[in-house]
């Protein structure tokens, strides 16, 4: 049984009992038959196919996942399935009456892409997805994904695959409240950081105009008014003064992200200043101070009243962290040093047997060390956080600052245990490149 040469089937047919039953006359007749039955077998096979992807297709309708509409290039729907009909809250009697069409359902300004897409239809059979907008019955409108394709048998209808986006921007909205809000909250965050931040910094400067201002006033007021030491009273209540203004326009400058006022600083000279500042806190708790000075440092560049802010925040922190030591010494040791980074890696080499095999000085290292309380070093890493603090009355942001100058300067901190009790603060300030100095303190 053949059909257009191509082999359908086998007919066999035997008669062992009549002789000459396979006649010319008989097998032309089997062979017209045989063709017929081909044809017929053929039609058979072919309708099968074709009902299977009917079937196919339909459960892909009915299933409403997506929007499915069968349309003609004039803007009529011929046909569409419940989740389009949903979608644009239409009816099927709606659909009978002709009523739904898909140009009328379309926006004016989503019109001139609906002719782009018809032309590209019309050339290539099918239209790449886009995004595009649905009027609803109720004249509100959907957002959608859609594409399209023309059906090979026909150059006037096509079908449509529809995608309701409402969720989707209803989220995408929701997001950007929410990041609105967010941002809301950040500024206002960070508004109070500023005040904190301020709050906590301009309070020793303050402190000191206070002492130095009711010194003065005994000087005055004494028997024999001494002069000179009410000069210097209100010499260092100026100074103290020019101190805290400067301390509150750095830290603005610091939220602000200002350029720094940076120079080439002896470090040394620096920690020499803060020491000058804090020598009465040192003193009043009965601190033992050391400093260990490298000699011929090279110069660092920075802003000195935020180095002076950084250093001073490590030195206050380590006499409160002593106050409450009452069975053992009370030791403050700063130590400053230079490193250098070896060809191998990106670690400070802070020995001079290191030093010597490293490709040059890169960096100076400050140390400040306490024989204090300590802290838990399983939250060493949330000590730089803003508002925390171990200390009953601390607003948690001196070291916060100090992180934010030190890597403004293009440095690193870093704090570990001291052994047997206590802490270690230690930062890096690269070399300014300028060559090295002699600060006061080698004079």
């Amino acid at each position: 049984m053949i059909h257009q040469a191509k082999l359908i089937g086998v007919l066999y047919l035997e008669n062992n009992l009549t002789p000459h039953a396979f006649t010319p006359t008989r097998i032309a007749i089997l062979k017209v038959l045989a063709s017929q039955a081909a044809i017929s077998l053929e039609n058979t096979r072919l309708y099968r196919d074709l009902e299977e992807r009917e079937a196919k297709i339909r459960r892909l309708v009915e299933a409403n996942i997506i929007g499915i509409v069968i349309w003609n290039i004039e803007g009529q729907i011929v046909e569409a399935n419940e989740a389009f009909l949903h979608m644009v809250q239409y009816t099927r009697e709606d659909l009978a009456s002709g009523r739904v069409r898909w140009r009328d359902l379309t926006p004016a300004e989503w019109r001139e892409g609906d002719e782009k897409a018809v032309a590209e239809l019309k050339a290539t059979r099918s239209a790449r997805p886009r995004e595009k907008e649905y009027f609803r019955k109720d004249g509100s409108r959907v957002p959608v994904l859609i594409g399209a394709a023309m059906f090979e048998e026909s150059g006037n209808e096509g079908v449509a695959f529809v995608l309701d986006l409402g969720r989707q921007k209803r989220s995408e909205e929701a997001l950007q409240r929410a990041q609105a809000e967010l941002a809301h909250v950040t500024r206002v965050l960070t508004v109070g950081e500023l005040t904190a931040s301020i709050a906590h910094e301009i309070s020793q400067p303050l402190a000191a105009i206070v002492t130095n201002g009711n010194a003065g006033l005994r000087w005055l007021n004494g028997d024999s008014p001494n002069l000179e030491e009410t000069s210097q009273a209100i010499r260092r209540v100026i100074r103290d003064g020019q101190r805290a203004g400067e301390v509150v326009s750095r830290i603005r400058a610091l939220f602000k992200k200002a350029p720094q006022v940076q120079e080439p600083l002896a470090i040394n000279d620096v920690i020499d200043e803060v020491l000058a500042l804090t020598q009465s806190e040192v003193n009043s708790n009965q601190v033992s101070l050391r400093t260990q000075f490298a000699s011929d440092l090279p110069l660092v560049r920075g802003d000195r009243v935020q180095l002076q802010q950084a250093i001073r925040n490590f030195i206050l922190n380590a006499i409160q962290a002593m106050s409450g030591i009452a069975d053992g010494p009370r030791e403050l040791v700063i130590l400053s040093e230079a490193a250098s980074f070896s060809e191998s890696g990106s670690e400070p080499q802070d020995n001079q047997e290191n030093a010597s095999a490293s490709t040059e000085c890169a960096e100076v290292v400050i140390t400040v060390r306490d024989s204090g309380i300590g802290f838990d070093p399983q939250h060493v890493n949330r000590l730089f956080s803003a508002f925390y603090t171990t200390k009953p009355q601390g607003l948690g942001m001196g070291l916060t600052i100090s992180r934010s100058i030190i890597e403004a300067h293009g440095g690193r901190l870093r704090a570990k245990a001291n052994v047997p009790r206590g802490a270690v603060f230690q930062f890096t300030l690269p070399v300014d490149g300028q060559g090295n100095i002699k600060s006061k303190s080698d004079e």
